[in-house]
């Protein structure tokens, strides 16, 4: 269980979209728009668990074609909340930079990412604990990674959105902003790289 723990705790705590993003809400749009932003990726996150455990995301992953239409999906949503967030407080003709992403994009993000499936489908299907009793280790795993999952979005969120607080000049909060966008930009062209060369590795 404690291995399962540690596993959790860094796959879940490296930066990647979830955090990025929760971090760049918070510095663009500030806490409380964060937090509605956070409420949808936990509702998402836990949507995605449940398809993992039903086995629907072992079909959507098994599906090259659907594999790559989440990954272009999630990819572009990713580019759209960049820059939402390096824009925010902009008013930009093609976005409505001024209003924060809610709890909906949360959720959109969580099942349209490729990287949420497999994490998660990782962490479900190894590190058994209590194989004689799969229930038990099923509700406990569950417990365990929302126990984990909430407290480091919710230091990431206080993260993004102490920079908010800080009544920057203009220049400087956009040039934070765009600090946070470029390093979801970078998530994004390495998800890229590393799918392009899993499936060039693919006989």
């Amino acid at each position: 269980m404690l291995t399962f723990a540690a596993a959790v705790l860094f796959l879940v705590g490296t930066p990647g979209p979830g955090v990025l993003s929760t971090a760049g809400v918070g510095a663009g749009f500030g806490f409380r728009a964060g937090l509605r932003y956070l409420t949808g990726l936990f509702i998402g996150t836990n949507l995605v668990l449940l398809a993992v455990i039903t086995g629907l995301a072992a079909l959507i992953l098994a599906v090259p074609s659907l594999r790559y239409l989440l990954m272009a999906a999630s990819l572009g949503y990713l580019i759209y909340l960049a820059a939402k967030i390096a824009f925010a407080g902009s008013r930009i003709a093609f976005i409505t930079a001024d209003r924060a992403p809610g709890t909906r994009s949360g959720i959109a993000l969580q099942l349209i990412n490729p990287k949420a499936y497999a994490v998660n489908t990782t962490l479900m299907a190894n590190f058994a604990y209590a194989p004689e009793n799969l229930m038990f280790e099923t509700a406990s795993k569950l417990l365990i990674m929302n126990l984990i999952w909430i407290p480091i979005h919710l230091v990431w969120l206080y993260a993004g959105a102490s920079l908010h607080r800080l009544n920057l000049t203009t220049r400087t909060q956009r040039r934070i902003n765009g600090v946070m966008a470029a390093a979801m930009l970078a998530v994004v062209i390495l998800a890229l790289v590393a799918n392009l060369n899993q499936s060039g590795a693919t006989p």
